[in-house]
């Protein structure tokens, strides 16, 4: 069985920074593709970052020059999402995901709330 936990979120102030983490467990010596979507009330999930396996990165177009997607070669299936310039829309739910092959993801972590307010 495959497990994601994520870790970092919390409450931070408009301009501030945050770091999430995401650390999985469980059969798959690797995966393909890690990753983090959001979902803000009221909206649809989105895309935030993605990483592949050989380092190539995507990022949705607000965050591009704030968040820094990463993983830790040392400690496979690891990735972090470092949050810089937070701004109020950056406000909700991230989801780490991953999964083995370039498809719509399997495996989900149970989310970590972000809320930016002052």
């Amino acid at each position: 069985q495959v497990q994601l936990v994520e870790s970092g979120g919390g409450l931070v102030q408009p301009g501030g920074s945050l770091r999430l983490s995401c650390a999985a467990s469980g059969s798959i010596f690797r995966f393909y593709v890690m990753g983090w979507y959001r979902q803000a009330p009221g909206k649809q999930r989105e895309l935030v970052a993605r990483i592949t396996s050989g380092g190539e990165t995507k990022y949705e177009d607000s965050v591009k020059g704030r968040f820094t997607i990463s993983r830790d070669n040392a400690k496979r299936n690891t990735v972090y999402l470092q949050m810089n310039s937070l701004k109020p829309e950056d406000t909700a739910v991230y989801y780490c995901g991953a999964d083995i092959i370039d498809r719509p993801w399997n495996y989900w972590g149970q989310g970590t709330q972000v809320t930016v307010s002052s």
